[in-house]
C-alpha cells in the first residue's frame, strides 16, 4: 500500500514510517509546506501529487491546556483541518483512517468507555477533536475509520515516558497525579493498528469496517503507576530512576481538565479488525530501552 499521513514529525506519523517500512508499504509523511491543514487547496493539491491508497489524518493541534486560550487555532487544525483531509480522501474515493482521542469524553464513567458512549468534552482540546471526528464522518463515511487512542508515547517528539526520564535525572523524587486512569499505549503499536485497519478497508467495502473504533493498548494505569513502571523499567538497564510521589489531581491544577478515567474500551476493533494491541507494561520495555539508547 502506499499511504499518506498528515504531520510529518508527530509519534504517530514517524511510528508509521518505521513499521510501514518494515511491512513493506510505502509512507509519505505530508506536512509544511506541501500541506498546511488551514489551507483545504493545499491538502488537496498534496494528496493529488502524492496519489495514496489510503490517507491517515494523524496531524493535530494536542496542546491540552494552551488551546484554552487558542480556540481558534485549536479548531482550525483538529476540526477544520481534519474537514480538508476528510474532503480530499473523498475527493479521490479513497479510505481515510483519522485520529481522535479520549479526550471527548468527560472521564464521569466508572467502566471503559466504548464507542456508541455519549460524548461530553470538557475542554477545548477535546471539543475540538470531537469536531473532527464529526466532519470526518459526514464528509465521508463509507470509506472513513476514526481510531480514538488515549495516552500516547513513543521514542519520537515529546512524551510522558520522556518527561519522567528527564524529570528522574535531576531529582530524587516525583509527584504524580494517582486518580486519572487510562490505557497507556505505545505509537510503534498504534502504527501497527492503523496498518491492519488500512488492509481491511483496502480489501472490502464491508460497512462495518467504517466508523469509530477505540484502539489502546490492554491493561490500564494511572499516571503514578505509569511512572512507577518506566522508572523501574529504566533502572534495569542502569538508567535514571526516582520515587513516585502519589498526588491527586487536586494537588496539580492545569488549565483544561483531564478525564479521571479516560480508559476505552477495544473490544470491537478485535472483533470487527482482529486488531488486539499489546498490553502496555510489554509495549513500554522496547520504548524505554531505546531511549536508553540500547
Amino acid at each position: 500500500m502506499k499511504i499518506a499521513v498528515t504531520g510529518r514529525t508527530g509519534q504517530v506519523a514517524t511510528s508509521l514510517i518505521e513499521r510501514g517500512l518494515v511491512a513493506g508499504h510505502e509512507i509519505v509523511a505530508l506536512g509544511r509546506p506541501d500541506l498546511d491543514l488551514a489551507v483545504s487547496d493545499s491538502v488537496q493539491r498534496a494528496l493529488d501529487a502524492v496519489a495514496p491508497d489510503v490517507v491517515v489524518s494523524a496531524a493535530a493541534y494536542t496542546a491540552v491546556d494552551k488551546a484554552e486560550t487558542e480556540p481558534d487555532l485549536a479548531y482550525a487544525v483538529n476540526a477544520n483541518g481534519a474537514s480538508a483531509v476528510a474532503k480530499a480522501a473523498a475527493t479521490r474515493d479513497i479510505p481515510i483512517i483519522h485520529l481522535s482521542t479520549d479526550y471527548v469524553f468527560d472521564g464521569a464513567l466508572s467502566r471503559p468507555y466504548v464507542e456508541s458512549d455519549a460524548t461530553a468534552p470538557t475542554g477545548v482540546y477535546g471539543a475540538s477533536k470531537l469536531a473532527g471526528e464529526q466532519a470526518v464522518l459526514a464528509l465521508h463515511a463509507k470509506q472513513a475509520a476514526v481510531l480514538r487512542v488515549a495516552w500516547v508515547y513513543s521514542p519520537f517528539g515529546g512524551n510522558f515516558v520522556k518527561t519522567m526520564l528527564r524529570l528522574a535525572a535531576d531529582r530524587d523524587d516525583v509527584a504524580v497525579v494517582a486518580d486519572q486512569i487510562g490505557n497507556p499505549t505505545s505509537a510503534l503499536d498504534i502504527a501497527d493498528g492503523i496498518l491492519a485497519v488500512a488492509r481491511n478497508l483496502m480489501v472490502s467495502a464491508d460497512p462495518a469496517l467504517r466508523g469509530i473504533f477505540h484502539m489502546t493498548a490492554r491493561g490500564e494505569a494511572s499516571w503514578a503507576d505509569f511512572a512507577t513502571a518506566i522508572f523501574a523499567a529504566s533502572a534495569q538497564l542502569g538508567g535514571v530512576r526516582a520515587d513516585v510521589r502519589r498526588i491527586p489531581t487536586s494537588d496539580y491544577p492545569t488549565p483544561a481538565r483531564r478525564p479521571a478515567n479516560s480508559r476505552l474500551d477495544s473490544r470491537n476493533i478485535a472483533q470487527v479488525h482482529g486488531v488486539v494491541l499489546p498490553h502496555w507494561r510489554d509495549a513500554l520495555e522496547p520504548v524505554v530501552t531505546r531511549l536508553h539508547g540500547g
